[in-house]
């Protein structure tokens, strides 16, 4: 399986509050090169916790591109600033949540991205766990664990 190469402004670093449930709460722009693939998904976890994962974000079906530009509308059913389709975080909601860790305490997060041969055929708001599922035998590219942390 080839690799994608994924890189974030403050990869390995802290998240800019923006980005946090503390900010604006906006998804970051994410980097992708050595795309061979045509559509791709993204999943962010907060990793902190060793026995489960704690999913911030899950987007797919987006067409391949090098660039996915911050604040990307927290809709089930993305069509600008290109289509795509949302699934419900851990908070119950649709679209990006960013961190929020309880105060006093530093979380690391992963942003994990596919490469898909095709759009995947899951219902808008499905969860991370479908996401995964439905990804299986679809995914040709990986470029995951993008780490960046926030303390509260």
């Amino acid at each position: 399986m080839a690799n994608l190469v994924v890189s974030i402004e403050f990869d390995r670093k802290e998240f800019p509050r923006r980005h946090t449930c503390d900010g604006e709460n906006i998804s970051p722009e994410i980097f992708i090169e050595r795309i061979r693939s045509t559509f791709l998904a993204i999943i962010l976890e907060d990793v902190t916790d060793t026995d489960r994962r704690f999913v911030q974000w899950c987007i797919w079906n987006i067409p391949a591109r090098e660039t996915i530009p911050e604040n990307i509308p927290k809709e089930p059913i993305v069509s600008r600033p290109f289509d795509a389709v949302q699934g419900k975080n851990d908070f119950h909601t649709i679209g990006y949540y960013g961190p929020c860790p309880q105060k006093g305490e530093t979380h690391m997060y992963y942003f994990n991205v596919y490469g898909l041969d095709s759009p995947l055929d899951i219902e808008p708001g499905s969860t991370a766990d479908v996401l995964r599922s439905a990804m299986e035998g679809h995914t040709v590219q990986y470029g995951g664990q993008v780490i960046a942390n926030y303390t509260r």
